[in-house]
């Protein structure tokens, strides 16, 4: 698997339950948990190795994420995913995404200006002819995440985070039509350079063709 350097969260200083929530919803995402699958608490809790407890509750912010429902008697799902949910994710994600890259490139530190330049140089030396599709919309994902710490704003990163999963979840069912992968991610190398760069309004036009680029090519597929 692909892996920037930089965790999303750290192990050792996070709990089970956390631990659980990023594996399940990284499962949920990739569609390694296909839309409208079952989930049984006690095998999944034994495939990653965590009680039982960890996974209910895992389970229970992955339902406000919009990745699991529950009904009652009869049990959790995966949520459906349906591509008419495209345009509201689009609608929300292209007014959000350049405000996240320009905030980043306005008001990051130097420290992390420097974590987003090494990030660029990695995703440019990407062997992308080498690469399976899902291990570059795990990359996307790697960035996306990246450039939303950077902005500072934990509430704007939150509901970014939330349907940026939501949206990859949807270009996952297509991955295998999808011709431009590689070229959409290796965009990102273009957008971390310029917030690291300080230059706002470079970012939010970059930021801004990433988005509708990615969902032109879903939408010529569908």
């Amino acid at each position: 698997m692909l892996n920037s350097g930089q965790p999303e969260a750290d192990p050792e200083s996070t709990s089970f339950a956390d631990r659980a929530y990023l594996a399940i919803r990284d499962k949920l995402i990739m569609l390694d948990i296909r839309p409208n699958e079952a989930i049984v608490e006690s095998a999944l809790a034994a495939e990653l190795q965590f009680g039982r407890t960890p996974v209910r509750e895992a389970l229970k912010r992955l339902e406000v994420d919009r990745l699991v429902v529950s009904y009652p008697r009869r049990g959790t799902f995966a949520t459906g995913v349906d591509v008419a949910d495209l345009r509201h994710i689009s609608q929300i994600r292209v007014n959000l995404e350049p405000v996240a890259a320009r905030t980043a490139a306005e008001a990051a530190s130097p420290a992390t200006r420097e974590q987003l330049s090494r990030l660029a140089d990695d995703t440019d030396a990407l062997d992308v002819a080498g690469i399976d599709s899902d291990e570059l919309m795990r990359w996307d994902l790697v960035v996306h995440r990246a450039v939303y710490r950077a902005a500072g704003n934990p509430h704007l990163e939150d509901v970014l985070v939330r349907y940026d999963n939501l949206a990859t979840r949807i270009f996952c069912l297509f991955l295998d039509r999808l011709p431009t992968v590689a070229t959409h991610v290796g965009e990102h190398a273009r957008l971390l350079r310029a917030i690291a760069a300080a230059d706002g309004d470079a970012a939010a036009a970059i930021a801004l063709e990433h988005v509708t680029g990615f969902e032109e090519s879903v939408r010529a597929v569908i």
